[in-house]
């Protein structure tokens, strides 16, 4: 055997042979231990064996050769995988189980695309999560990318290629359902570049944007570095061009006809330390013109429309303040916002119960400002009758101490229970402890309305610890015996179990 033979037995073994009995071995421990069924065996994630990978690595490969003869048993045998995962998924627990993955111009060459999805199905998952919109780029064809995005797959010569497309049809035909997947409220450092743009990106009171405030200062999980995810710029949902914008991609990916979609970034970032918690307005990402001027259209009358705006200014109201918005108006009795109950026999509040009201008007307005934007994306997918879903953190929605909350305010509490919940179960407790990931979901189980479907997104990798967490079937394994009623899980990514196949398709850059 050459040593290219070598290394290539190599590389398959690491990422694929040692992980696959690994999984197979922690399946038949639990046969002895009752929580499995027997039928599962080694074959309880329905993955493939070593055997029937190598089968079909080596069809695929003289297939794109031009054999004849290897192309029409090459199509043959992906049929028939594809039917024995549907068989297989629907007698196994979970019945759902995707993995996110993100393409590169590497896929647009003949048999790679096709490789990433065989090799999808022999892990046994049946969803695909494909990453469409994301770090400020769009996975359309240059030739048809009207967006204010550049396409993510950039090659002369192939500006019509459509990966989004291929991937929904090439994935279709091994019996997966190929989901798009799009980053929501952050638009990446390219729309922040736009001159025309600069009025739709979120904004602090001096005026900071969050691509400002996170270039040097990046507190999100491990998780979504490892993909290389750094281009953060979040907008104002309140944006008539922002929305205007992001509704032209996600009816795009629409035409593309997949069999869902879902929104990730459906909040603002979180920093680090103090700036982890929001306690004051200047925190709040308030001052972009939309979202300040539909604030100050919440006021019911003109004394709190002056109050809203002196707040926003200065961060605090005082004596003063409301003693001079008393004399502009001294016809109307309590400010009012929306929201805000007063008690009718007073003619005035204190100044500390009208600083608390407007402090919770601010968060309140900047939350509704996120849930009206996911509800805006998801309309146009329920039209199509398909599933939508909404990615969140399950602390994302958290109250700290007095009056705090959680910097990335995200309202997950308040999505649509019509839709798909899949939170980020991404805790981290150690490389042999699921319990903290048990205790996320948990929290979201206990916070949703009933019938909602919950699909937990795993991060980590069969058979072996990684990033300090337990394999993922010991994960899943947790998550059925504390939650039997959950019947779908996602596992993050890809690049996680196929780190060295991922690079190569990543580096290989035509242009």
């Amino acid at each position: 055997m050459r040593f290219s033979q070598h290394l290539a037995v190599s590389k398959l073994w690491q990422s694929w042979y040692r992980p696959v009995i690994a999984a197979a071995s922690t399946a038949l421990l639990s046969l002895h231990t009752g929580s499995l069924p027997a039928r599962a065996q080694a074959t309880a994630y329905c993955q493939s064996s070593v055997e029937e990978v190598t089968e079909l690595d080596n069809l695929r490969q003289a297939a794109f050769k031009g054999n004849k003869d290897a192309q029409t048993r090459y199509s043959s045998l992906v049929a028939k995988r594809a039917e024995l995962l549907q068989e297989c998924r629907s007698r196994t627990w979970p019945q759902t189980q995707a993995i996110w993955l993100r393409l590169y111009a590497c896929d647009i060459e003949p048999g790679v695309l096709e490789g990433v999805l065989d090799r999808i199905v022999a892990r046994g998952y049946n969803h695909v999560y494909v990453e469409y919109f994301y770090d400020g780029q769009v996975l359309l064809p240059e030739a048809e990318n009207r967006s204010v995005w550049p396409s993510a797959v950039r090659v002369r010569g192939k500006e019509n290629v459509d990966l989004l497309a291929q991937a929904i049809q090439k994935g279709r035909e091994r019996g997966l359902k190929v989901y798009a997947w799009l980053f929501t409220m952050n638009f990446g450092y390219t729309y922040s570049q736009r001159p025309d743009r600069q009025q739709a990106i979120a904004r602090k009171a001096n005026g900071q944007t969050s691509f400002s405030e996170l270039k040097n200062n990046d507190a999100e999980t491990d998780i979504k570095a490892a993909e290389g995810d750094v281009s953060k710029v979040f907008i104002d949902p309140y944006h008539p061009q922002a929305r205007q914008d992001y509704l032209w991609v996600v009816n795009a990916a629409l035409q593309r006809r997949p069999d869902g979609v879902l929104f990730d970034y459906v909040r603002y970032p979180r920093g680090t330390g103090t700036e982890s918690v929001v306690s004051k307005v200047h925190d709040l990402w308030l001052y972009s013109a939309a979202t300040q001027q539909s604030l100050l259209q919440r006021a019911g009358n003109q004394k709190g429309r002056e109050l809203i705006r002196r707040y926003l200014s200065q961060g605090f109201i005082s004596t003063k303040d409301v003693e001079e918005v008393n004399k502009l108006y001294p016809t109307e009795a309590q400010p009012l916002w929306q929201g805000r109950r007063v008690d009718a026999t007073k003619t005035v509040s204190s100044v500390s119960q009208l600083q608390a009201d407007l402090w919770y008007l601010s968060v309140a307005h900047v939350v509704q400002g996120i849930v009206d934007f996911v509800n805006l994306a998801v309309a146009p997918v329920q039209q199509q009758g398909i599933p939508a879903g909404a990615v969140f953190f399950p602390g994302g929605n958290k109250s700290v101490g007095r009056g705090g909350f959680d910097s990335r305010l995200q309202p997950w509490d308040r999505f649509q229970s019509t839709t798909e919940w899949h939170p980020m179960a991404y805790a981290n407790c150690g490389n042999n402890n699921s319990r903290c990931i048990v205790e996320e979901i948990q929290r979201v189980l206990s916070m949703a309305p009933p019938g909602t479907k919950i699909i937990p997104a795993l991060a980590g990798t069969w058979g072996e610890s990684l990033k300090n967490r337990p394999p993922l079937e010991a994960q899943m394994q947790a998550i059925r015996r504390a939650f039997p009623q959950i019947n779908g899980v996602s596992h993050f990514a890809y690049s996680w179990q196929e780190p060295e196949a991922d690079r190569d398709r990543k580096f290989c850059e035509p242009r």
